[in-house]
């Protein structure tokens, strides 16, 4: 099966910003910001996005240094991409994401004075799954 549509994820432990995807436009928008509760993901809202979107695959942008090596957030995103594929079942690739939430921030800037951090966090993940169609469409 060829991936179409997408759904990528920025992935924090207060927020996770989400975005969709397509392979045939080459393209990602911004969806939503989603605020964990009780430091976990909001899965009723993320299932909710997924049976509303019918991705072909889901994207987790994971934090590495700029050297190329892991971090906490790397594993706590690599986590999340497991239980994601655990949950739904659906294939998850997983996308280097080091500068994603930096360029959204240069992106909002560039584009207003204010900004607030649910903005950032869904512009990273449309960056991050823009990033990932160009590497794998």
């Amino acid at each position: 099966m060829s991936i179409q549509q997408v759904l990528g994820f920025d992935y924090g432990e207060k927020r996770i910003g989400i975005a969709s995807g397509q392979s045939i436009t080459c393209s990602s928008n911004p969806l939503a910001t989603l605020t964990s509760k009780n430091n976990k993901p909001d899965w009723a809202a993320i299932e909710a996005l997924i049976d509303e979107w019918k991705p072909d695959a889901l994207i987790v942008g994971l934090p590495y240094y700029l050297d190329g090596t892991k971090s906490q957030m790397t594993e706590r995103a690599e986590k999340f991409s497991r239980q994601l594929e655990g949950r739904f079942q659906l294939p998850v690739h997983t996308h280097n994401e080091a500068l994603s939430s930096f360029e959204a921030e240069q992106f909002l800037h560039d584009k207003k004075k204010q900004h607030n951090k649910q903005d950032i966090d869904k512009i990273a993940a449309a960056i991050i799954v823009q990033s990932w169609l160009e590497q794998n469409t």
